[in-house]
């Protein structure tokens, strides 16, 4: 974990285009690049960068250098955090799953539970009221992305914009869109392999590349023009629900089949001998299940049934 977080901090230095400012190709394009260069330090990546376009957009502020942003809004039905307003400010008290970035994050905006509305707040994370768990993941797949639980003990908290602000913006959507970035990265480094057997491929597969070629290809394709519709209309809400729905769906997709035909090409032999092609499958499985599959699918429906 220590080489993932090296390697994370040596990209924040590089502060990437804000999505919807006229570069969202090169930023989701450089998302993209570090997730095949390493899956997990690519979602890492991700997470901070969302946070610094959250910021931008609803605070106006910018993460300052030598910072490291996590994003943790997850909200299942338990554990939950609550925030209670207090004469000095407000505080957090409570669990937060599904941290990604746990314990070697600085900072974080987290959701919190406010009667029946989820504001979000930033968070530093050196308070000696924030605890982390890490014991519950039991996966192979980004088990270096020190995912895990957070507890905070009355720890200060700043709010960042309206309650609704997280998820009312349309830059939500865009930062749903640089997760189907990173997916597409992590599936360019399983295909690698493949393309790297190309020479000694029969027919057969010859076929599976083939296959993986052209989704991916696709895939690349859909983002590209993803990235131009964002900059031309960055403030449309409704068409980046659906343009988010629709890409992620599509590099999905292409992520699957690419699982499928690498390993139907291949067989066991780079999964059981070739360290980096199965930590890069893994972690490209586990990572994929952030789609809510057929729920974003039926969302997306719905969504085009209404217009």
């Amino acid at each position: 974990m220590t080489d993932v977080a090296d390697r994370v901090r040596a990209l924040l230095a590089v502060v990437l285009p804000l999505p919807g400012h006229g570069r969202t190709a090169d930023r989701w394009a450089a998302l993209a690049a570090a997730a095949r260069d390493d899956v997990v330090v690519g979602r890492l990546l991700e997470a901070h960068s969302d946070a610094d376009a959250i910021l931008a957009e609803v605070a106006g502020t910018r993460v300052a250098i030598g910072q490291w942003w996590g994003v943790w809004a997850a909200e299942p039905p338990s554990p939950v955090v609550t925030a209670e307003r207090t004469s000095a400010g407000w505080v957090l008290v409570g669990t937060k799953a599904w941290c990604s970035g746990a314990g070697l994050c600085t900072h974080a905006l987290v959701t919190a539970r406010v009667d029946d509305q989820r504001p979000m707040f930033a968070v530093h994370l050196a308070h000696p009221g924030v605890s982390v768990d890490l014991s519950g993941w039991a996966a192979a797949g980004m088990s270096r992305s020190a995912t895990g639980s957070v507890t905070f003990e009355r720890v200060p908290a700043d709010p960042v914009g309206e309650p609704s602000a997280y998820l009312g913006r349309p830059g939500f959507w865009h930062g749903g869109a640089g997760v189907a970035a990173c997916w597409l990265g992590g599936a360019e480094k399983v295909a690698d392999t493949l393309r790297r057997a190309g020479p000694r491929l029969d027919d057969h597969g010859a076929a599976h590349l083939g296959a993986v070629d052209a989704a991916l290809a696709a895939a690349r394709w859909s983002l590209r023009s993803a990235a131009a519709e964002v900059d031309e209309r960055p403030e449309d809400v409704d068409r980046a629900k659906v343009r988010t729905h629709r890409l992620r769906a599509t590099v999905e997709a292409a992520a699957s089949q690419t699982l499928d035909h690498v390993g139907r090409a291949l067989g066991a032999t780079p999964l059981a001998t070739d360290p980096s092609h199965t930590q890069a499958v893994s972690d490209l499985l586990v990572y994929l299940r952030q789609s809510h599959a057929e729920r974003d699918l039926a969302a997306l429906g719905r969504l085009v049934a209404d217009s």
